[in-house]
């Protein structure tokens, strides 16, 4: 059989044809159901996951199911205007989000969207919103401290850079302000903040905002904002979103803090994404699970190796208990993920003690590698002899002859829990932390009565700054020997004398 090379050519390029129709097919579908966020369309059979689809009229799209003939859909916009038969077509790209300098300040949607009233952010560069997480060779040990300015955290719980630290708590115990406090706490530390909100009122992350501005916070800080009354795909992706900010300057060297306010509604998100797209919600669905939701997600938390750009995430993600239940199902996934928890009880709150964290079962499991010297050398006795205060006091409540020892203990533990109190808004610098810790451990307040302990901190702080400014620094530079040990020691007991005599003097009058 003789074939003509003309006749050859005719059916190669026929071919080519019919085969550039087939694909131009592939790339353009027709939504056969919508509702609830979610559409299926037909005909997108060459789509990928996580893919950005465009409608038609310029709404957007996340591909979820690849099911064998159609393509669930998470829709990523609020405007009501997809119909079935309407077309969809694909990107080519995955669902990324606008990143850089020009994010600080702004507060932005799950898109990257300003809403803020400020006008356009301007970018240039955009980053998905899944990305790997830094494999084991590129990471750091952590060893650097993030201060929090909080003394109950930074004596007991200390947090280090590219630490993964859970807040946990009943509703309105204070886990936002403990975040709140810390971000207002990096405004000298040259590390750039990025607070999630997600499904929240539009009024507390407006009143969060508001906060940050009067603190001069928002300079270096990025709010992402997926409220309560948007759909259950933006709540989703509302963290990915900011982990995908936070990524960006962590690639330019930069040290990074992450709010994710909070997980617990973010699980909620996508259960209800997951039954509305038909995907198995429970445990056994992986990778479809929550655990494997925040696993991803908080695995990019991390401190980079130097030869590999140097910067870091630390991660404060937040989650919400019901009547003090930890040992839930969304609560043990996210403790067992992270480097540790600080745990605020509901019964220590509304007894006045603020912030209401429990160091019982709060714990660091990293930090104090990276805690600062002075600190850490200080502080030592300090979660143990609060907690033989909190077994002394249910003791002493059943005994009415208490041994001299006992008594003794009792004030101090009195004294330790005041001197660990603290108002919002009103981070404490480490030096003066330190001495102030330092003082409470050595029972250098025996003198000075509870409802005095505030007075004397304050005035402690001030007389700290005013005659021992070189020491400050040098605790603050995480310099702590012998000679630091013994100058911070008189300086605390000079100023603890002076305060008693003045203190006994206001009596007599």
């Amino acid at each position: 059989m003789n074939l003509n090379p003309s006749e050859i050519s005719n059916v190669i390029k026929a071919e080519i044809k019919h085969f550039r129709s087939r694909t131009e097919e592939a790339e353009v579908g027709t939504v056969i159901l919508v509702g609830d966020g979610i559409a299926r369309a037909h005909g997108l059979d060459n789509c990928m996951a996580n893919e950005l689809l465009e409608f038609d009229g310029g709404s957007f799209g996340m591909a979820q199911n690849l099911e064998e003939d159609s393509v669930s859909i998470a829709v990523l916009s609020d405007r009501a205007n997809i119909r079935e038969g309407t077309s969809v077509r694909r990107t080519g790209r995955v669902v990324s989000v606008p990143v850089g300098d020009g994010m600080l300040g702004r507060v932005v949607n799950a898109l990257g969207e300003p809403i803020d009233g400020n006008g356009m952010i301007f970018t240039t560069e955009k980053r998905p919103i899944e990305s790997e997480a830094p494999g084991i060779i590129k990471r750091k040990s952590v060893s650097v401290p993030l201060i929090t300015g909080i003394k109950a955290i930074d004596s007991m719980i200390p947090i280090g850079r590219g630490q993964r630290e859970l807040i946990i708590g009943d509703r309105q115990t204070g886990k936002t302000t403990i975040a709140v406090d810390t971000i207002i706490n990096q405004r000298d530390s040259d590390v750039i903040c990025v607070y999630v909100a997600i499904g929240q009122k539009n009024s507390s992350v407006a009143r969060l905002v508001e906060t940050l501005k009067n603190a001069d916070a928002m300079n270096y800080t990025v709010v992402v904002s997926a409220s309560a009354g948007e759909s259950a795909p933006l709540q989703y992706i509302a963290p990915y979103t900011g982990c995908a900010i936070a990524e960006y300057f962590m690639s330019k060297g930069r040290d990074v803090l992450i709010v994710y306010d909070d997980l617990s509604k973010h699980a909620v998100a996508y259960r209800a994404l997951s039954l509305l797209i038909r995907r198995p919600p429970g445990r056994e669905a992986y990778p479809g699970d929550v655990f494997y939701l925040h696993s991803r997600l908080l695995e990019r938390a991390a401190r980079v190796a130097p030869e590999y750009g140097g910067g870091s995430i630390t991660a404060l993600p937040i989650i919400e208990t019901q009547a003090g239940d930890v040992s839930a199902y969304i609560p043990t996934n996210v403790i067992s993920i992270t480097d540790g928890q600080i745990y605020l009880e509901t019964e220590l709150f509304h007894s006045g003690i603020v912030p209401a964290v429990n160091p019982g079962i709060s714990v660091s499991r990293v930090g104090g590698a990276a805690q600062l010297k002075g600190m850490k050398k200080v502080s030592g006795p300090l979660k143990l002899l609060y907690s033989q205060y909190r077994e002394l006091q249910t003791f002493a409540q059943f005994g009415s002859d208490l041994d001299a020892d006992t008594v003794s203990r009792l004030a101090q533990g009195e004294r330790i829990v005041e001197m660990l109190k603290q108002d919002k808004t009103h981070p404490v610098r480490i030096g003066c932390q330190i001495a102030m810790v330092y003082a409470a451990v050595n029972d250098k307040m025996k003198q000075v009565p509870v409802e005095k302990v505030r007075d004397y901190e304050e005035k402690l702080y001030i007389h700290m700054e005013n005659n021992c400014p070189d020491l400050i620094k040098r605790l603050e530079s995480g310099y702590y020997d012998d000679c630091d040990r013994e100058q911070l020691g008189s300086a605390v007991d000079e100023f603890t004398r002076e305060y008693t005599e003045e203190n006994a003097k206001d009596q007599e009058r």
